[in-house]
Parts: C-alpha cells; structure tokens; sequence
C-alpha cells in the first residue's frame, strides 16, 4: 500500500539518505548530502520526485501519472498515491535519488559508499 510509512521505509534504503522536516512536521524531505531527492508533504497522499529533464515531469503530467509539484523546479514531479505501481514509484524515487546524488562532489558521492 502506498502512503507515507511505504515512502520512508524504501527512502531510507539509500545510502547517506536521511529524512528532515524543515517545513513542518507534516512534511517528510528526504535528503542525500543535504540535497533533496524526495518530499511528501503536508497532505500524505503523494510524494514529489526529481526527474532527468523537464520534458520527463512534462510527459507524466500530460499521461495523468503526476502532477505539477508545488514550489519545486519544472523537473519535479508530484506523484499522487495509487497511481502507478509500486514498482514504477520506487524506480522513480531511485532515479530522483541517482540524479540528485551523481550532482554531488565526487568525494562526497565516495564518502556515501
């Protein structure tokens, strides 16, 4: 089932990944060297997302697999709960995570494991 408590036990699996709520505690942010790569926000019922290219966050708005994520970049995308698989939502976390985490300096990408 995919609701908040499925989100932070998969984004935890990731090296360096640890969870923040500096815009409340109705916020989960989860980081990997204090960059996002995952938010669920105060509502609980989607997770937003980093994808490779504005176009990407585009074509899943369009297909009515995401939506527009608020306050967040073009390339982001907010991810409603029950929309797509389980496992496509997982691969878009890991994906968010991989893209987040390949923008860091490659000592801190080391550092991580």
């Amino acid at each position: 089932m995919q609701d908040r408590a499925f989100i932070n036990a998969f984004c935890a699996t990731f090296p360096g990944a640890e969870v923040s709520q500096p815009f409340g505690p109705e916020h989960d942010c989860w980081k990997v060297a204090g960059k996002i790569f995952a938010i669920i926000g105060q509502a609980g019922d989607g997770v937003s997302v980093k994808t490779d290219h504005v176009d990407t966050a585009r074509l899943l708005i369009e297909t009515g697999r995401a939506l527009r994520a608020p306050y967040l970049h073009a390339s982001w995308a907010r991810i409603p709960f029950g929309v797509i698989a389980d496992e496509e939502l997982r691969e878009r976390i890991a994906s968010s995570y991989r893209l987040i985490r390949a923008g860091l300096p490659k000592k801190v990408q080391a550092a991580l494991g």
